[in-house]
């Protein structure tokens, strides 16, 4: 898509308001290349320092990975998404692309085009190291080995950063998230040396810190003039107000730095409410981006509470909706579907525990925080983030919740709000059968940007083991085509008609018509769990069709019966996905497909198969692009994938039978 194709695009999404906002900011943006409102000379500051997000930071770690993953970092080692143990050097080129080689250039950030792959190379892997996670991983070293050498890793990190990215130049001053994320990790690396007492500031460090608190003021500066507002208000706004937050708290060292923490903390507190449903489900559609909030309404909750700035009830609330809805969606062994749009990003990096899990962390601190037994009982232990977080003391209140059985606790199975319903049985238990339902908006705001063409779409997991799956995201910015494919509907178990989206793509992270989804009925029983619900995404054909689905769990028979109603006049196409997880085996059988994982036994088919075309099994496929799954950004691998396809007039009325079988169960072959 050209520049001018997507800016027209872009218009489109906007209204009057925001179009007179987006004018009136390049102009302060095209000022400030002038030299007008820049920070180029901080305030001296005030030797005033918040304390860190807890009284006293925790001793009883294992330190052994934490001090491997800084000496690979020292040697000039890094992981950058897919490139793994990837020689950068250290200190690294911070404007190079690690994928392309590509170094960016060193002119005004706020006008380089980082949607230019020709200028920029692959810009989300120029921006990750940026992000300084490997900061605080030596800072971690430092603080629980006191070596030299990872304090003065620290420093050289830093003063390499200062010296080949000056404000306001180059892409590490060209997006005020990235510089929130930033100032997030350099929060959390302060303290862990020590902060203005650290030993470290001695000497020659002296000059290191001055130019590091002058580089703090730029950066809340920075934020807190480019703030992604209207249709960019997403996940976005609320990290930047994190970084704002955490910036002015941990240094309230400006006069400016109350009036930071102030506008920050209401925004944060508006936003959490408005971003996230009553519900708990994050309203991006992306379960990746719901743990990315969760994470920042924690660590602005921490740092704040140890600052005598407490957050509302409300947002606490919230957070702890959002934990139920993580608790909901996992099943019995900590599998959570990969529902919308995600890049792997994290806040702060705070463990380096090979088998770390983002969710269950998220429960073991929320189990503490909220005295939830029930989060105890799917978190898996106090792990080392949650150490790191909550201290050895939050380790101790961990362990006072006892020993819960999840079975003690009621299953929730709506989230209306959010558009999801968990069907199935025998929760948290060996022959647990959970599938998890997509009957909710596209995405938020008037872009939609992180959500995916998924309406009526479900995820099937049988005794904890993935089998129907969504197969996540892969890319972003660049390749154009696997960036469509993975977020559009054939990547997904629903129905495409006519070979097009649900919703109708603008860019990489636009939808112009979006696809509007509705459940009309969820009902539970002791025999059937049954979830009704349409979408109008085809109503926009010349000839309008209207799908309607029906997701039926027969508990007595154990068999999901799928009934797809597609409603029009004239001729179509159908076809209906099936995506199975990579750990499967899939063969089909002339009408019937037999998936095996484990001792977890599937049996597929359509009902009046004699009177439909056969189901066809694609694994890998290039032309079309088909059969794959993302566990990680940038990374794919083949995995089975059978549809069905076939033409019909008027109205069509399919229904897909899995029957569930558990080897070893009575009644099982």
């Amino acid at each position: 898509m050209t520049s001018l194709a997507w800016k027209i695009n872009r218009l489109r999404t906007m209204g009057p308001g925001e179009i007179t906002w987006r004018v009136m900011n390049a102009v302060h943006t095209r000022l400030e290349e002038q030299g007008w409102y820049l920070a180029t000379e901080p305030p001296h500051p005030h030797p005033a320092y918040g304390r860190a997000w807890l009284p006293e930071l925790p001793q009883s770690f294992d330190a052994a990975p934490y001090l491997a993953a800084a000496d690979r970092i020292l040697a000039g080692r890094f992981d950058v998404f897919a490139l793994h143990d990837i020689e950068l050097g250290f200190p690294p080129d911070w404007n190079r692309d690690p994928k392309t080689g590509i170094r960016a250039p060193l002119s005004f950030g706020k006008t380089i085009d980082y949607r230019d792959e020709s200028l920029v190379g692959n810009i989300k892997y120029l921006w990750e190291p940026n992000r300084h996670y490997e900061l605080v991983t030596l800072a971690q070293a430092w603080y629980l080995s006191h070596d030299a050498k990872y304090g003065q890793g620290c420093l050289d990190l830093l003063s390499s950063w200062f010296e080949q990215c000056p404000y306001p130049k180059g892409l590490g001053w060209s997006s005020s998230l990235e510089n929130a994320v930033r100032l997030s990790n350099w929060a959390v690396a302060w303290h862990l040396l020590g902060a203005d007492k650290s030993p470290l500031f001695a000497g020659e460090g002296a000059l290191i810190k001055q130019r590091w608190l002058n580089s703090i003021y730029q950066h809340c500066h920075f934020i807190a003039s480019h703030f992604s507002l209207h249709s960019s208000a997403n996940n976005h706004l609320l990290g930047e107000y994190m970084g704002l937050f955490i910036g002015a708290t941990t240094w309230p060292c400006w006069e400016d730095s109350a009036k930071w923490s102030k506008l920050a903390k209401e925004g944060l507190e508006v936003q959490a409410l408005l971003q996230n449903a009553d519900d708990g489900v994050n309203l991006e559609q992306g379960i990746w981006y719901h743990h990315e909030v969760a994470d920042m309404l924690l660590l602005n909750g921490l740092f704040g509470r140890a600052n005598g700035v407490e957050f509302s009830n409300a947002y606490w609330r919230r957070l702890e909706a959002m934990l139920e809805f993580v608790e909901a969606i996992m099943d019995v062994e900590g599998h959570v579907p990969m529902i919308g749009d995600s890049d792997d990003a994290l806040m702060v990096r705070f463990s380096r525990q090979n088998n770390f899990d983002a969710f269950r962390s998220l429960l073991a601190t929320g189990a503490v925080l909220f005295k939830r037994a029930d989060f105890k009982a799917k978190s898996a232990g106090f792990e080392d983030k949650s150490r790191w977080l909550l201290g050895d003391g939050g380790a101790q209140e961990y362990e006072a919740l006892g020993n819960p059985n999840p079975l003690e606790f009621p299953q929730k199975r709506e989230f209306p709000k959010g558009g999801y319903y968990i069907l199935g049985s025998d929760f948290d238990t060996p022959r647990e059968v959970k599938i998890v339902a997509d009957a909710g908006p596209l995405g938020y705001l008037s872009i939609a940007a992180h959500g995916h063409a998924d309406a009526l779409s479900f995820t099937l997991s049988v005794a904890g083991r993935p089998i129907l799956i969504d197969p996540g995201t892969y890319a972003y910015h660049t390749e154009r085509k696997w960036r469509d494919y993975f977020r559009g509907t054939s990547a997904h178990n629903t129905v495409r008609v006519d070979g097009v989206d649900q919703s109708e793509s603008g860019g990489n992270f636009m939808w112009l018509k979006k696809a509007t989804c509705e459940a009309e009925s969820f009902d539970t029983n002791v025999n059937f769990d049954r979830l009704v619900a349409e979408h109008d995404g085809y109503m926009r054909l010349d000839d309008p069709v209207l799908h309607r689905r029906t997701i039926a769990w027969d508990k007595r028979r154990r068999m999901i019966l799928v009934e797809d109603v597609l409603d029009s006049d004239e001729d179509h196409s159908a076809e209906f996905f099936w995506h199975f997880d990579d750990s499967c085996q899939v063969t089909v059988e002339g009408d019937h497909v037999l998936i095996q994982s484990g001792a977890v036994k599937l049996y597929m088919t359509q009902e009046d198969a004699g009177h439909v075309g056969l189901p066809e099994l694609r694994n890998g496929s290039e032309d079309p692009e088909l059969g794959w799954i993302s566990r990680h950004f940038d990374e794919k691998q083949p995995c089975p994938t059978v549809y069905w396809q076939e033409k019909f007039r008027g109205c069509l009325k399919r229904t897909t039978m899995i029957r569930i079988e558990i080897e070893g169960e009575a009644g099982a072959q």
